[in-house]
């Protein structure tokens, strides 16, 4: 980080208010004292510049000699530096100056209180550049923190070609080897929109979020390719208006749930109507999914859900959610994005 990169963000960190109050409370009680226990009118104007210059100088010559703290193998020499530095503020803004303008010894800078405007001088700006320092140090580590949670799960996506169920691939597959000898029609779209499904699923994993429509489009395909080997396996309907088609979101993040809803759905007996509906309403976007078949709560051992979750709070920072319910014997699945699409990549 350049010199002028930490003098700039010093002195920003200096506004905050959780440091720019305390530093006016203590500064202000200085101000007065300076002004009442002084003879020279201008005695405040001194204690002022005082503390003015304590604030703008102290902590940004810590964060300059010091930027990743104090260290033994800095020697004495930048510790030398800093006291001097802080001793030279002091002496000209409190001695020199005020003798250039005629204005005589003050409740500040007498000399039995030059000593302590010193020490006050090195503490403070000590203090606060460390704190500083370490407020940086912690933001960068969040974002480390932050960044390595996002690898962790674009590395599971890369595993989503594993999770894909492996007994409807070889169940697909098998029916469509039947197909060849009974329907090659039948055959031949059943391998175009398998690998369609498969080529959608390798292309995801090298993006960062795709429109809404292409991912419903990888949705629909896998129900077609279930209905193709049953077609009363279920019902299908799909709703995906035009003012939410573009809306861009992380890829496959319906595809484990279109998976669960027809493995715990019509997979296990209950036949009925599955039903993906999406609700533009302003900056939001709502992603409704139902199946037939009653929640019964999270399944132990199930990683698909809490992968899910921690994709949504990753990729929208906590800013969408998600939300499993039985309604009857339904199971539906909610999920609210913002339209703004994600904030990083999940």
């Amino acid at each position: 980080m350049s010199d002028d990169s930490i003098v700039r963000k010093t002195l920003l960190a200096l506004l905050a208010p959780r440091r720019f109050l305390p530093i006016a409370l203590m500064s202000l009680p200085l101000i007065l004292a300076q002004h009442s226990y002084s003879r020279a009118p201008e005695a405040g104007v001194v204690g002022v510049a005082l503390c003015a210059a304590f604030v703008l100088v102290a902590p940004v010559s810590w964060r300059v000699l010091f930027p990743d703290g104090l260290e033994f193998g800095h020697g004495a020499i930048r510790v030398l530096l800093y006291a001097a530095i802080g001793a030279g503020v002091v002496l000209t803004v409190g001695l020199y100056i005020p003798r250039m303008l005629g204005i005589g010894d003050t409740f500040l800078t007498a000399r039995s209180s030059l000593p302590i405007d010193v020490a006050l001088f090195l503490v403070g700006g000590w203090g606060l550049g460390r704190d500083i320092g370490l407020e940086a140090s912690l933001n960068q580590e969040k974002k480390r923190a932050a960044m390595l949670a996002r690898e962790a799960e674009h590395a599971q996506l890369l595993a989503l070609r594993s999770q894909l169920d492996p007994h409807f691939l070889f169940n697909t597959l098998n029916a469509i080897a039947e197909w060849c000898r009974t329907d090659g029609e039948i055959a031949e779209r059943a391998v175009l929109e398998l690998s369609s499904l498969l080529r959608a699923v390798l292309v995801g994993v090298s993006e960062t979020s795709w429109p809404l429509a292409k991912e419903l489009e990888l949705v629909q395909t896998l129900f077609s390719l279930h209905l193709r080997r049953d077609p009363a396996m279920f019902t299908l309907t799909c709703s995906l208006p035009d003012d939410a088609a573009q809306v861009r979101v992380p890829p496959m993040l319906l595809l484990p749930l279109a998976e669960n809803a027809v493995k715990h759905g019509p997979a296990r007996g209950h036949r009925g109507e599955i039903s993906l509906t999406v609700i533009r309403d302003g900056g939001t976007v709502r992603v409704i999914l139902k199946n037939p078949g009653r929640y019964v709560g999270p399944r132990e051992g199930s990683h698909g859900l809490p992968t899910l979750k921690r994709r949504l709070a990753l990729a929208y920072d906590a800013k969408a959610s998600m939300r499993v319910h039985a309604d009857g014997e339904t199971t539906v699945v909610e999920i609210e994005l913002p339209a703004s699409g994600p904030e990083v990549a999940a």
